[in-house]
This record gives structure tokens, C-alpha cells and sequence, in this order.
């Protein structure tokens, strides 16, 4: 039996405009999101009134701390907010390719080697220009495994990478997003 589709929305909570635009770019991969700017907001939109505190005979005890994201089917006054925040589809540049047969990155009528990791990772990042690549979906993606620790690893994969696309006077870079992962966007 088939049902209609349910899609998902992402709640974001977030202060300040450019703490909201940061959080407009971070959720950009994601189906749907709402930002606001209070957790008040947020219950407003959901139609959820605040949890009440309970009291013990010590005093009050406070309810749970409030989740920092939800995932729930659409509402319908989300259309027009989602629409103010949804970034626009970004295209690969024209002149950058990856081929994996040779392994290569090519820019424009120039080309350079790339070693498997390079290669696995540059692929990613080709693939979703401007979508913001996590650390562990990353490393999930090119090393088969969950991201532990620091990250070395993947920060010395995309160093090189760097490097390559600057010797090949590439107009596009690997961009940090610190905290949360990397994006190919331009220079």
C-alpha cells in the first residue's frame, strides 16, 4: 500500500541574522527547514505550548531542555518561510571534471593526478557543489567508517586537494566549514 509521501523539516533556533544565514547554509542539503529566532517561535509555528515545570518538595524541577532540531511532516505556513531561506541550486563549474577512469581532476585543458583518497573526496564535493559535505558523512562516504577523533586524515586529504586545484589556477576551492565539514565553492 502506498501512501503519500511524507516529507521532513528541520527546525533551526538561531539568534541573530547572520547566525541564521550560517544555519541557512548549513541546512541547505536537507528537504526542508524552518529557521527562527526563539524556541518560543518554534512553538508557536509546531502549536505546542511551553512544558510546565514540575515541582518536587525541593522546589521547581525543570522540564528537558528543548531539542535543536525536529523532524516532522509539513506544515502549511511553511511553504513561505521556506521559501525566504532555501538557498538556490548551485551547478558544478563548467570546467572542472573529475575522471575517475584515470583519476585525474581536469581544469579547463589542464590535468593532475589524484591519489584514491583525493579522488573519493574531490568526487563528493563535485557531485553537490555548495552542499556542505559533514565530517562523517565524508569520511562514512570515502573511508567506509564512522569519523572518530580529529579528523587528520581528512583535513590532510583536503589540504592536498587544495593545493591541486590552486596549481591548476582553478576558479573553485574546498571551503571549511568549521565545526561541521567542507563544501566546494568558489574562490
Amino acid at each position: 500500500m502506498q501512501g503519500t509521501p511524507v516529507a521532513s523539516l528541520v527546525i533551526g533556533i538561531a539568534s541573530s541574522p547572520a547566525e541564521r544565514r550560517h544555519l541557512a547554509r548549513l541546512l541547505g542539503g536537507s528537504d526542508a527547514f524552518l529557521i527562527v529566532s526563539t524556541v518560543d517561535q518554534a512553538r508557536e509555528f509546531l502549536g505546542v505550548e511551553a512544558p510546565t515545570t514540575a515541582t518536587s518538595p525541593n522546589g521547581p524541577v525543570p522540564a528537558a531542555a528543548p531539542q535543536a532540531t525536529a523532524v516532522l511532516a509539513p506544515a502549511p505556513q511553511a511553504t513561505a518561510v521556506l521559501a525566504e531561506v532555501a538557498p538556490s541550486p548551485q551547478l558544478p563549474p563548467p570546467d572542472l571534471a573529475v575522471d575517475s577512469d584515470r583519476r585525474v581532476l581536469r581544469w579547463r585543458d589542464q590535468e593532475i593526478d589524484l591519489t584514491r583518497l583525493e579522488h573519493d573526496v574531490l568526487l563528493c564535493l563535485v557531485h553537490a557543489p555548495g552542499q556542505i559535505w559533514t565530517y562523517e558523512r565524508l569520511h562514512l562516504e570515502v573511508w567506509g567508517n564512522r569519523h572518530l577523533g580529529r579528523g587528520s586524515d581528512m583535513h590532510s586529504v583536503v589540504r592536498r586537494v587544495r593545493g591541486k586545484l590552486a596549481r591548476l589556477n582553478a576558479a573553485t576551492t574546498i571551503h571549511s566549514v568549521r565545526g561541521v565539514g567542507f563544501r566546494l565553492a568558489p574562490v
